[in-house]
């Protein structure tokens, strides 16, 4: 269950960073309330994950997930460059999530 909730908690943290592009630096009321709202939401999964995972495991993983579907959905939603560099350095990142998952007991 531990590892459910670390991958929500990284979903949560691609919704917050997403979300800071359309606060327009939190000048807009509801982007602003969405975005603060699933940055606290996705430190308390991380919270909870962090009670049975290891912190250098569960951390990074987060911060894996965060960054993977924040450069997909900057690409998506905001017309980011796609190219090979980008693609590959997203595959390593993906390497690191799985290696971690994989090395982690539990």
């Amino acid at each position: 269950m531990a590892w459910f909730i670390l991958v929500l908690a990284g979903l949560f943290e691609v919704a917050w960073a997403i979300g800071l592009k359309y606060t327009e630096g939190f000048s807009r009321l509801w982007p602003s309330v969405w975005t603060v709202l699933a940055m606290i939401v996705s430190i308390w999964l991380l919270g909870i994950a962090m009670k049975s995972l290891p912190v250098g495991t569960a951390y990074g993983i987060w911060v894996g997930v965060g960054v993977v579907g924040t450069v997909i959905f900057g690409m998506l939603l905001f017309g980011e460059p796609v190219n090979g560099m980008r693609v590959f350095s997203i595959a390593l990142i993906v390497g690191g999530i799985i290696g971690l998952k994989f090395a982690t007991p539990a």
